[in-house]
């Protein structure tokens, strides 16, 4: 049913007109699926159950968060969003973005190449056009597997943060070593060789660690093996918390 109503919705508005009627489309599509079995830490409506996708995740219908978006969020929530600081998110999560928009303390601004987010620019992370030593915070969710040039993303996010200035990184891992292959270039090879279409590689935990710790970052990996049914959270979750010294 979600499916369904999500096409039709698409093919009904620009994509741009989308981003601005779906909060009202979500709110009036979750209202009879609220309840007290579950609660969304992004928008703390109370539901009686998420949405499963076909891949297994669970999405709020409320506000359109996966669970990494909430676990994102609780993490954002732990000393990150009390004080004034300048803000930059890659290819941000629609429901995130609407409530870091919203927040007074921070200056906040996202960015997204590809055209397929809602975002504020269209930076390429291998060439910022900001200044070094701008930014007091970084969220780079899901976007380094699809970059080929890695280091140099890498590189430039060292740069525009301030000295103390950290990052928030997720991707995609796999068990043993980093795969990447540049010879593999199709969409459909893409997708049997890295899991998505548009992914050029598949990191480790340690291949991401060796990559971050080389450009200069001090690292904080964090992993979240438990699950929470009530908060829609999975289990077997890592992030990394990077920081410029």
């Amino acid at each position: 049913m979600y499916h369904k109503l999500k096409s039709i919705i698409r093919n009904l508005f620009p994509i741009k007109l989308l981003f601005k009627v779906e909060p009202m489309v979500r709110y009036f599509y979750a209202l009879p699926l609220r309840g007290t079995n579950h609660q969304c830490s992004v928008c703390n409506v109370k539901l009686k159950k998420f949405i499963t996708l076909e891949n297994c995740d669970l999405l709020c219908p409320n506000c359109g968060s996966l669970a990494r978006d909430r676990r994102l969020y609780t993490v954002l929530q732990e000393g990150f969003l009390d004080k004034s600081i300048r803000v930059l998110d890659f290819s941000p999560s629609r429901c995130l973005s609407r409530k870091l928009k919203k927040n007074p303390k921070i200056d906040y601004k996202s960015t997204d190449l590809s055209g397929n987010f809602n975002a504020d620019f269209h930076y390429d992370i291998t060439n910022l056009p900001l200044e070094a030593n701008s930014l007091d915070l970084i969220i780079c969710y899901h976007v380094l597997e699809h970059i080929d040039s890695d280091l140099k993303a890498m590189e430039e996010l060292f740069r525009v943060l301030k000295s103390g200035g950290k990052a928030i990184i997720q991707t995609p891992f796999k068990e043993g070593t980093t795969y990447e292959n540049a010879a593999i270039q199709s969409p459909e090879d893409r997708l049997l060789h890295f899991g998505q279409d548009d992914h050029v590689r598949i990191y480790s935990v340690s291949g991401l660690q060796e990559r971050l710790s080389a450009t200069g970052f001090k690292i904080e990996i964090k992993q979240f093996p438990e699950k929470d049914l009530y908060l829609g959270l999975t289990e077997n979750e890592t992030l990394f918390i990077i920081t410029k010294p």
